[in-house]
Formats: structure tokens, C-alpha cells, sequence
């Protein structure tokens, strides 16, 4: 017998792999990583980066928590940006240009060093199931492996297929095998099953193109990062460019829509609108003369480039030839063209919150097999699946976020109450709580808890709390101390805000639109003397701190708000409940309370076709 018996087997070494098996190993759990090709673990099948709108937020909560592609994009990153800084911190949001080949290494490095943790590699096949129960996975080589629990993390591999253009074949991704037979068994065990479409951008030789004719975007001069814990992070940034698509573009690329199976009917899965191929985006929007496209390194040293927004499943000749009408791309040369996959998922609405599938106990299902799309989507829910395994192994309550706790809470809670109908990626205008969930306090949101359950160190509890010390220790200076008209009307002045005439607190001239903390502390003493605005972590605690004083009333009033519907979600729902018993709801109310299983009464408010009414009803029942 090669195998011992496992608490968690984590199938798939994609992000929800690598960060599920990850959270099991570090909570105590003896874990089985099984990958079909360990030489590609946590491997960037598109585009090279981390973070983004509202992504930024993932990575910063599962970084919180405890996980760890924050500080794998920190040490690997080759551009910094802070995206919609000219707008409210509710929706500010960290973006790092990774080298995708240090990124993966890095992955496997910290995978290697995880107690707990062991590696098979191998093609799973079918599941081994006793009447409801996971029992453990068959492998191809390895006959059958015994487990408590597994986390299903396939990605695009269930029956994976390729295409370009005419062409088409099996693969997960380019290059790299499908797999096959777990469909087909869990769709006999009753689950729904069905297709979804996603693609990639062809890479193109940098040596090829001419980027003085391109727009530079450097990286932000003030590197954050995503970790909260003090990561070192390359000082050398590399730039990315900007180009544009034209008329003359499209129309080559309209030449090949009669060979695009994305037109023809072969591709039968749901694409992402917000992410859509540039023959969906030429089609869709008919009367947009030109499209950004965003030209981004591959890595530190390559000269490999990613043509972000102009993701193809056209012929490769037609690709190339539209390509070659883009300004600055005249003589490119490519690596290889894009492709479409079309591959499984499991629509989410039969998974509890806690990830774990309604038909069979102890196995729970995170990433794009549950219909998301992105890398951060896809590590936020394999956290949360470790996380839960670890407590279904150890009687414990299961972890769900709230939505008003973190984006992850949105991210799961939106799958399994509104389900999918094309890939679902993270925005921040999903979350109705975005002044709470901003990217700045996710450490003060969750490290807590992820102390709590075993998983953040006592090492990342202390520097969270050290941290909040000094932001409070700030905030109470700056709402206690006045100033004098003749130390602040100089500042207030140029910057085009009338001075005052008698002292004033610091927290109300903080208030005024036209002034920040930072332009503050050199008319301040005290502040300039304690602040040294040329330390990452003093920069961190002064835009905290500003944040703070400047948004309290509306931080106030949200949590407010949070608070009330939050009593919905402290009235329990039984998975056995008879919905069919209350004559009261209406036959829809019934139907999809009895297919979604809500696990409480706010849960249930959420599900689409679900009334005021019918919580009303229900609520009477039990007694509230």
C-alpha cells in the first residue's frame, strides 16, 4: 500500500488547488495534493497578474485570513499599481504584474515547506463514494486513495476542448491533457452539470514589436503590495504598454467569423461578459471604432508578451494578420495564438455556503468548476473549502464569511443564491457593503478570525494588532488636537480651501475634500516629527488613519445598515427543512427554497423568485 489514509485530498493544482491544500495542511490535516502535471502548479494560464478591481480586495482578505497568494504575488512581482485612486477608497484596488514563471515556483517552493502536505501526480478519474459519503478518489496509477474529505479544484480540465478556429481538440489547457470520468459519475449521483466557455490572447515575441509607438504605464511609484506582513518585494518594475485596435482590424478579424466557433454554434458553453474574445466584443459593440488593448510583460527577464483584451478563438492566420494592423505590432512575430476552451462546471446552487456539496457529505467543490472565473476567485474559494474541511473533520461549525465581512462572503454567497449564468468574476459593484470592504482593512476584518480558526499566525495576530494600536493611537491625535490659524492657513491656502480663524480640530480640517494626512503632517509638528512618510508601514497606518476620519459618518451609517439585515442571518435554517409544508409560500418560493437548501433565514431572502412575503411565512413559522 503506497497511501495512507488522508483527512483532505485536494484533486487539481490550479490557485483553488494550491491555496485549499495550503489551509488544510497548515490547520493540521494530513493532505493529498493530486495534480495531473506538478510542473505546472499554480500555473498563470492567462493573463500574468494578481489583483485588480475588487480582486485586490480577495487577495488582501485571503492574505488576512491566513492564505497565501498575497505574499506569492509580492515576492514575485514585476509592476505595483493601485488602481481607481482617483475615486473613494471604497473602491481602490491592488494590482500586481507577476512573473509567471517565478510566481509558480514560488507556489511550489511554499507547498514544499508545508507540514502536512503531500504531492501525488496523477490523472483522478472517479470518486469513491459509499451512499452519500466521500470515501476518497480512484487514480489511474494509483488505484484508490482513502480520504475524510475532497476538494474538487479541476478548473478547465473536466473534458476540457481547445479551439481555433475550424480546428478543435481535447485539452485542459494548451499543450496539457483533459480529464475525464468525474462528470460522468457525479452527473449519475444526481448533480446537474453543464458547459462553460472562457480564452486566452495569443503571446507575442517583445523583440517584434515597437513600442515607441505604444503608450507606456509604469508601475506606481508607492509599492503596497498585498500583504499585510512585511514581504520583500523586487524594487525593479517593469512597465506595461498600451495599443489600440482600428476599423481595419476588425475587418480582418471579421473575415474570420464564418470559421469561429464561437459563431458556428460548436462552442455550446457560456462565455464571460466582462471578459469577453475580441470577435464577442467586435460583434457586441458594432459601432466602436477602436478597442484598448493592454500589452503586458510575461515575466521579469522574457520577452514573451500578453496582448491583454484581444483574447481569439479566430484561425491563427487571421489572428496574425489582424495583429500585424495594430500600430506598433507591424512585424510581430508570435509565440502561439489564442485559443477557446470549453470545459465542465457544477452550477453552485447545489453547494452549502461552506462549499461542500449538497448530495454527497465531506465533498466540497471551489474554483471555475463551480463556475467562476479568475485566479483570485478561484484561491478565495479554495481557502474557504481547506478552511471547511478542516471543521467538517473536526465537528466544528463551518466558516461563512458574511457579506458584509469580506468580498469572499459576496463572491460565495452570490454563486449559491443567484447561481451563474456566464462566468462569474468579482466587482465592487456587487457588494453592497463597499465602504466596510475596503482593500485597506481586510487584516482589521479577518486576521481575528483566521487566528480563531487556526490557520493566521500568532506571528500576523500581533503585527495586525501593533498596526491598529498606532492607526487608533493617530485617529485619536487627530480628533483631540487643535490647531492654531497661523500653523494651517498656509497649507488650506494653496491648496485652494479657505483658512480658519480660530483653532480648529485636526480631524475637521481633515474632513475638507482638498486636503490628505500626508500634506497635513509637514504643518503639524508632532506629525512630522512621528511620521516618517518614507516607511511602507507609516504610510499604510497614515492612509488607514485618513480613511477613518474622513468616511466615518458613511462607515458608520453602513455598518449600521449591515447590522439590521444581519438579523435574517442569525435565524438558522434547517438542510431538511419541508418547505412543501407551508401552504402559505407560493409554489416558486417552494421550489427553490428545496433546491438551494439556504442555511439561513438571510440566505433565503437573497434567492432569486423569493418574496418578502414568503420570509415573512417563514419566520411566522419559526416563531420570530
Amino acid at each position: 500500500m503506497i497511501f495512507d489514509k488522508y483527512d483532505v485530498i485536494v484533486v487539481g493544482g490550479g490557485h483553488a488547488g494550491c491555496e485549499a491544500a495550503a489551509a488544510a495542511a497548515n490547520m493540521g490535516n494530513k493532505t493529498l495534493l493530486i495534480t495531473m502535471n506538478m510542473n505546472a502548479m499554480a500555473a498563470m494560464s492567462c493573463n500574468p497578474a494578481v489583483g485588480g478591481i475588487a480582486k485586490g480586495q480577495i487577495v488582501r482578505e485571503i492574505d488576512a485570513l491566513g492564505g497565501q497568494m498575497g505574499i506569492v504575488a509580492d515576492k514575485t512581482m514585476i509592476q505595483f499599481r493601485m488602481l481607481n485612486k482617483s475615486k473613494g477608497p471604497a473602491v481602490w484596488s491592488p494590482r500586481v504584474q507577476s512573473d509567471k514563471f517565478e510566481f509558480a515556483a514560488e507556489w511550489r517552493s511554499v507547498l514544499e515547506k508545508t507540514n502536512n502536505l503531500e504531492f501525488w501526480q496523477d490523472h483522478v478519474d472517479s470518486l469513491i463514494v459509499e451512499g452519500d459519503i466521500i470515501r476518497g478518489v480512484h487514480c489511474q496509477m494509483g488505484g484508490d486513495i482513502y480520504s475524510k474529505t475532497v476538494i474538487l479544484t479541476n478548473g478547465t480540465f473536466l473534458n476540457g476542448k481547445i479551439f481555433i478556429g475550424e480546428k478543435s481538440f481535447s485539452g485542459g489547457r494548451i499543450s496539457e491533457n483533459a480529464s475525464y470520468g468525474i462528470t460522468e459519475q457525479l452527473v449519475s449521483l444526481g448533480f446537474e452539470a453543464d458547459r462553460m466557455k472562457t480564452g486566452t490572447p495569443m503571446r507575442i515575441d517583445g523583440r517584434s514589436i515597437d513600442f515607441s509607438k505604444l503608450s507606456e504605464q509604469k508601475g506606481d511609484d508607492d509599492v503596497t503590495g498585498f500583504s499585510y506582513l512585511e514581504v520583500e518585494k523586487p524594487k525593479q518594475q517593469r512597465s506595461c504598454h498600451i495599443a489600440y485596435t482600428s476599423l481595419e482590424v476588425h475587418n480582418i478579424l471579421r473575415k474570420g467569423f464564418e470559421k469561429s466557433p464561437l459563431f458556428t454554434g460548436r462552442i455550446k458553453g457560456i462565455g464571460p461578459r466582462y471578459c469577453p474574445s475580441i470577435e464577442d466584443k467586435i460583434e457586441r459593440f458594432a459601432d466602436k471604432d477602436f478597442h484598448q488593448l493592454f500589452v503586458e510583460p510575461e515575466g521579469r527577464t522574457t520577452v514573451e508578451y500578453y496582448l491583454n483584451g484581444f483574447s481569439s478563438s479566430l484561425p491563427e492566420d487571421i489572428q496574425y494578420e489582424a495583429l500585424r494592423h495594430i500600430e506598433g505590432f507591424e512585424n510581430a512575430k508570435i509565440f502561439r495564438p489564442g485559443y477557446a476552451i470549453e470545459y465542465d462546471f457544477f452550477p453552485p446552487n447545489q453547494l452549502y455556503h461552506n462549499l461542500e456539496t449538497h448530495q454527497i457529505h465531506g465533498l466540497f467543490f471551489a474554483g471555475q468548476i463551480n463556475g467562476t472565473t479568475g485566479y483570485e476567485e478561484a484561491a478565495a474559494q479554495g481557502l474557504m473549502a481547506g478552511i471547511n474541511a478542516h471543521r467538517l473533520i473536526h465537528d466544528l461549525e463551518p466558516i461563512v464569511l458574511r457579506r458584509d465581512e469580506a468580498y469572499i462572503g459576496v463572491l460565495i454567497d452570490d454563486l449559491i443564491t443567484k447561481s451563474v449564468d456566464e462566468p462569474y468574476r468579482m466587482f465592487t459593484s456587487r457588494a453592497e457593503y463597499r465602504i466596510l470592504l475596503r482593500q485597506d482593512n481586510a487584516d482589521a476584518r479577518l486576521t481575528e478570525k483566521g487566528f480563531e480558526i487556526g490557520l493566521a499566525t500568532e506571528e500576523r495576530l500581533n503585527h495586525y494588532k501593533n498596526k491598529y494600536e498606532k492607526i487608533n493611537e493617530l485617529v485619536d491625535f487627530l480628533k483631540t488636537t487643535n490647531i492654531s490659524p497661523d500653523k494651517i492657513n498656509g497649507l488650506l491656502e494653496s491648496k485652494g480651501t479657505p483658512g480658519i480663524t480660530n483653532k480648529m480640530r485636526l480631524a475637521q480640517i481633515l474632513t475638507r475634500p482638498q486636503i490628505n494626512l500626508r500634506d497635513m503632517i509637514e504643518s503639524v509638528d508632532y506629525l512630522k516629527t512621528n511620521y516618517d512618510l518614507n516607511n511602507e508601514s507609516v504610510r499604510n497606518i497614515i492612509e488607514e488613519a485618513e480613511i477613518i476620519v474622513k468616511y466615518e459618518g458613511y462607515i458608520d451609517k453602513e455598518r449600521e445598515v449591515a447590522d439590521k439585515l444581519n438579523r435574517l442571518e442569525n435565524v438558522k435554517l434547517s438542510p431538511d427543512f419541508d418547505y412543501y409544508a407551508l401552504n402559505s409560500l407560493t409554489m416558486e418560493a417552494r421550489e427553490k427554497l428545496t433546491k438551494h437548501k439556504p442555511q439561513t433565514l438571510g440566505q433565503a431572502s437573497r434567492i432569486s423568485g423569493i418574496s418578502p412575503a414568503d420570509i415573512s411565512v417563514i419566520a411566522v413559522f419559526l416563531g420570530r
